[in-house]
């Protein structure tokens, strides 16, 4: 598998991109320390195949579940099987379970891009660049079927937790959910999840979708030495994963909130007619803190005199 890998690095970070694999980030990390700015994965992980296994993966032309086995598109109803071996429901779109083909590739950026005809016919290219220790995502899907049909665009990337792991990022609302995880109405965010301000993870589980985004998040990661400042655009809802006792959790800029192909006015949701095409922009900006920036000079300065 390694030898269809692209690295790319920049002054302060280094990732490794796994096309064949959904168009999958392996590894994001801290050059002068090794330190994980997305979940770590080792080999195995990446030998199973899985983009849920990595650090990050598109999700294109819908993100998470979908209910009722398919959605209406103005020609009529489209059926949807289910896509997962994990989930009764089909999830994430098509475009994780596709090989990916470079298009181009430099040092510090890749453009990837599929064209797939499952559940209609559309391309999608996705350009990573690093530059001085921010990583910046495009994702872009133009519609390729001559009939229209909803599409929806996220990105599901995966963090380090630890216990100090503080997040902020601020929500009006959010989408209370059944034991199937499909939304059931919008409510005010709970304190336990408030993060208007940087707070620790709640210790319960949570995979909520939540409304009126501005697209900022940061991500604060005392015991591995940095934060994250993030960006999105064209994503007003993000999704949070927080799963107990597995070392890890997500924050996804999402376009739409889960099942919006069946909520009504279909939020989020853009009907694309052919060669029409929609957006998501994420940029994630490393940030050494300060004793963490003094100890990776200092590192940096042994490896160069040895």
């Amino acid at each position: 598998m390694s030898s269809h890998l692209i690295e790319l690095s920049d002054q302060l970070t280094h990732l490794t991109l796994a096309p064949a694999t959904g168009g999958s980030i392996v590894n994001w990390t801290v050059r002068a320390t090794g330190q994980p700015l997305l979940r770590h994965n080792d080999e195995h992980a990446l030998n199973t195949g899985l983009p849920g296994k990595l650090a990050c993966y598109p999700l294109v032309p819908w993100s998470n579940r979908i209910a009722q086995g398919g959605f209406d598109n103005p020609d009529g109803w489209l059926a949807l099987a289910p896509n997962s071996l994990t989930d009764p429901l089909p999830i994430h779109g098509s475009a994780w379970q596709q090989a990916w083909q470079v298009v181009s590739q430099s040092a510090s950026e890749v453009i990837v891009a599929v064209e797939c005809d499952t559940p209609f016919a559309y391309r999608a290219e996705q350009r990573v660049r690093l530059d001085n220790g921010e990583l910046s995502i495009a994702l872009h899907v133009t519609h390729l079927a001559e009939k229209a049909a909803w599409h929806g665009l996220g990105l599901h990337p995966y963090f380090p937790r630890k216990a100090g792991t503080r997040l902020q990022a601020t929500a009006s609302q959010v989408w209370m959910s059944d034991t199937s995880k499909l939304p059931t109405g919008l409510a005010h965010v709970p304190p336990e999840w408030d993060f208007q301000q940087l707070k620790a993870l709640p210790e319960g589980l949570v995979d909520n979708g939540f409304c009126q985004w501005d697209g900022h998040c940061l991500i604060e990661q005392p015991e591995l030495g940095y934060t994250l400042e993030c960006q999105a655009s064209g994503a007003d809802y993000f999704l949070l994963y927080c799963p107990p006792g597995l070392g890890f959790f997500c924050i996804e800029p999402v376009s739409h909130p889960v099942n919006a192909h069946h909520l009504p006015g279909r939020p989020g949701l853009r009907l694309l007619e052919q060669n029409q095409s929609t957006r998501l922009d994420f940029t994630l900006k490393y940030t050494p803190t300060v004793g963490a920036g003094l100890s990776n000079r200092r590192t940096a300065a042994i490896a160069v005199h040895q």
